[in-house]
């Protein structure tokens, strides 16, 4: 526990203002997840695209008295708040964190790399679980904020840290080091990852390395030729002093890797140590889980786990959830998935991500916490706290601790318990009905086998699915960001089901990432918005006058595009007794599709002067070509066009207004036109029109499906309807879940598409039919049926899909059936 006082001194702050907080346990970073405030330390951090002084007020109304800044806030409008002032905030931050792991003598491993860092991470936990009670960096939190806030969360109920650390430019390590202060370390694979930020990989190893400089121990791949002479040019600068433990083929390494054997989706890997001969085998066939249980083994070898305990726990091991997903229910219901895990750190992530849902009831069904260290009362007492924070409406708990510890839940208000000694006794007792238009967390331990309760709850589909990530959707709102003005405003396109990504999961995420504007093609897509519990300015940009009753019951906003239109609505609006409705102006520049011609102008001033009905919230048009050079003298020529026409209306209509007519292209290829505010569409999917180098997107969705049937087939044999399918040589064929039905073109027929099926191209085979395509595998290694199949995502661009059909990438992603399930996660 910490003092103000005691805070202002070891990050050297000025204390402008005493303020009367109290004890602090928690670092809060972002206004909108307070859930302690007595008991928070804000601290104001500076981004490229947001200030957190922008944000104090707000966490000053939700309860927060003490805050940590590098701008002087108005003192009068935080009475009562303790106010210390630095020079830097994330600097003070990491300070504060470097002092707090400075209070424990428990060993540390770090681990850092270009790639599985997080996974290695798990596993050992996985594998050490049982032996100590271990505090760790919450899924990736291993960056410059993360970093702080994994290192905040060690007690002295712990026994063993485990934190990563990732780093994208020179420099970064250092503090990182001083933060987590590595006993003993792993430098896990080197690849890519990261390589824009660094001259070469020399470079990117050498920071890398800065993690152990003072560790004793270092576990390293000796199969990568370039990371030794790396390790003897830093010990010899002084910089180096661990000692290295190496594994490898070399007949020197310390674990010499003698053999690896895989067989029917598991590996055998024989090694040599000490003289001892050994082998582990682990469920994963591929080469980067393989070298990450590697790098586990040796370890668990260091820390000197007996051998026959090593082999028991590789036998164990699952895949690390990278993710929480959310997915559609039975009755209405949402589910968040991550069951995983538990423990108090990821439990509280995964109720941050819960109370972002707009459910208006929310369930959380929890097993017990293992191997936490604490006195059970006090642990489940931290629990009920959480959840009472919250508001959480109901606990399912599932296990012999929890239900041990229901007395800690019985006086929260609203909150409906029910306790089960296993998930056995609570599968048998389950009933359907019990749930119903609600957001329900799955938040269990592995051994309480959660993914059968997941079964019970998930809404029945078929097996074709599209995997939709909101952390690429919020990695690409922040590229078009950084490329904006300060002051300029974001509208986000979630029209088309958020482009076939489903709208009430997408415009929940943009809400969160605090976008200004939402704008849907017609009304009942706001409706449904608003019913999703979303609160964000929406504009409609089809209002017709069967759906004026619409957009007045849920607050949406309407294009008004003409005279006729204009007196429609104002007509309807009148009747309603309603005065200053907001509506949106849209001129014609150049598109001739909707919007008041720019020679309307003045007429158009004159009436929305004189009208005391609406109210004008923004003037914009549509630019017909911004991501083609070839056009940019029309493109100026409309935006001359569109000044022209908003300059006739600021000088008739007496107060502001927004003006915007830039778009995705125009973001990146126009940075002159942002004027008040910028509409975002196709880019937030991970799309980018004009394939700037600017701008690094992540795509979004990943559409895939499963293999129903392998047929081998002879020369003469055809496929599909039509037997236009004619197959030359013998051939296997897989038969995939998807059609046209689905969303799957029939162009992509005949060999003109292919699927991404084991990390190659499998091309169709005949007629696509209407929930099923045949697709030539032959020769693909390790297919099977019930085996995956990518049609799109990051192996296999969707821009690449929409080309093989002709089309653009827009008509693909619009094109996914609402039949095809949907599975938002965050990474």
């Amino acid at each position: 526990m910490y003092t103000t006082a005691h805070i202002s001194k070891i990050i050297n702050a000025r204390l402008i203002q005493q303020g009367n907080a109290e004890t602090i346990n928690h670092l809060l970073l972002d206004s909108r997840r307070v859930i302690f405030p007595a008991e928070s330390v804000f601290f104001a951090l500076k981004t490229d695209r947001r200030d957190g002084h922008h944000f104090i007020q707000d966490v000053y109304n939700k309860g927060c008295r003490c805050f940590v800044v590098s701008k002087l806030p108005s003192i009068e409008e935080l009475p009562g708040a303790a106010i210390l002032h630095v020079d830097d905030t994330l600097e003070a931050l990491q300070r504060l964190a470097a002092f707090h792991r400075s209070r424990f003598t428990i060993p540390v491993i770090g681990i850092t790399g270009s790639n599985g860092k997080t996974i290695v991470k798990e596993w050992l936990n996985q594998l050490l679980e049982s032996r100590f009670h271990i505090v760790r960096s919450p899924r990736s939190y291993n960056s410059q904020i993360g970093v702080p806030l994994s290192v905040w969360q060690m007690n002295e109920h712990h026994e063993l840290g485990i934190f990563e650390a990732g780093v994208s430019l020179p420099g970064e390590m250092e503090k990182l080091q001083q933060m987590i202060v590595p006993d003993l370390g792993i430098l896990t694979h080197i690849g890519e990852a990261h390589d824009e930020g660094f001259t070469d990989t020399r470079e990117k190893i050498r920071e890398k390395l800065k993690l152990f400089r003072n560790s004793s121990k270092l576990v390293i791949n000796g199969n990568d030729a370039q990371i030794s002479p790396l390790i003897e040019e830093l010990r010899s600068e002084g910089l180096f002093s661990a000692e290295t433990f190496i594994w490898g083929v070399s007949e020197n390494a310390n674990l010499r890797i003698l053999e690896t054997v895989t067989d029917n989706r598991i590996s055998k890997i024989t090694g040599l140590f000490e003289g001892r001969r050994m082998t582990v085998t682990v469920p994963f066939t591929d080469g980067a889980s393989i070298e990450n249980a590697i790098s586990c083994w040796c370890m668990l070898l260091i820390l000197g786990i007996p051998d026959e305990a090593i082999r028991d726990g590789f036998l164990t091991l699952s895949r690390v959830a990278m993710r929480l997903e959310l997915k559609k229910g039975i009755h209405q219901c949402s589910i968040i998935n991550d069951s995983y895990s538990a423990d108090l750190g990821s439990l509280r992530i995964a109720l941050e991500f819960l109370i972002q849902q707009q459910s208006s009831k929310k369930t959380v069904i929890l097993s017990d916490i293992q191997q936490h260290g604490k006195n059970p009362l006090e642990l489940y007492s931290r629990v009920a706290e959480e959840l009472r924070e919250r508001k959480i409406n109901r606990l399912i708990g599932i296990g012999e601790e929890i239900s041990a510890a229901r007395a800690v839940f019985d006086g929260l208000p609203h909150l409906e318990t029910a306790f089960y000694p296993d998930t056995e006794t609570y599968k048998q007792a389950f009933r359907a009905d019990d749930f119903r238009d609600e957001t329900i967390l799955l938040k269990g331990a592995r051994s309480f086998r959660f993914e059968e309760i997941d079964q019970l709850l998930v809404q029945k589909v078929h097996q074709t699915v599209l995997d939709i990530s909101l952390s690429a959707l919020s990695h690409n709102l922040r590229q078009y960001q950084r490329l904006l003005k300060p002051g300029t405003r974001v509208m986000a396109m979630v029209k088309a089901f958020a482009y076939g990504s489903g709208s009430v999961e997408i415009a929940a995420q943009l809400q969160f990432d605090k976008v200004d504007y939402l704008t849907v093609a017609y009304a009942d897509e706001g409706v449904e918005l608003r019913k999703g519990g979303i609160t964000l300015p929406i504009m409609v940009m089809n209002p017709e006058p069967a759906t004026f009753d619409a957009l007045l019951q849920y607050d949406l906003e309407p294009d008004i595009y003409s005279f006729q239109l204009m007196d429609q609505l104002e007509e309807y609006m009148k009747r309603q007794g309603v005065v200053g409705y907001p509506v949106h102006i849209e001129l014609e520049t150049g598109m001739n599709r909707l919007g008041f011609s720019v020679s309307d102008a003045p007429k158009l001033a004159d009436r929305l002067a004189a009208s005391s009905v609406f109210t004008v919230k923004a003037v914009f048009s549509h630019l017909v070509g911004s991501e083609d050079p070839q056009l940019d003298a029309f493109t100026r020529q409309q935006a001359d066009r569109f000044r022209e026409a908003v300059n006739h209306l600021h000088s008739r209509i007496p107060y502001s207004f927004l003006a915007h007519i830039s778009n995705t292209a125009g973001v990146s290829r126009h940075p002159d036109l942002q004027m008040d505010m910028v509409r975002i569409g196709i880019g937030l999917y991970g799309i980018d029109p004009v394939h700037s180098c600017t701008l690094s997107l992540i795509p979004v969705g990943t559409l895939r499906s499963t293999i129903a049937q392998l047929k081998e087939l002879n020369p003469g044999d055809t496929v599909s309807y039509g037997r236009r399918g004619v197959i030359e040589k013998k051939t296997t064929i897989a038969t995939v879940r998807i059609g046209y039905a689905d969303g799957y073109p029939r162009r992509l027929g005949n060999g003109n598409g292919k699927m991404w099926v084991n990390g190659q191209l499998a091309p169709t085979v005949g007629s696509i039919c209407m929930d099923m395509t045949m697709i030539d595998v032959t020769g693909i290694p390790g297919v099977r049926e019930g085996g995956e199949v990518i049609v799109f995502g990051k192996e296999l661009s969707v821009e690449q899909v929409a080309d093989w059909a002709g089309t653009i990438p827009y008509e693909i992603l619009t094109g996914v059936s609402q039949r095809v399930k949907r599975i938002y996660y965050e990474e």
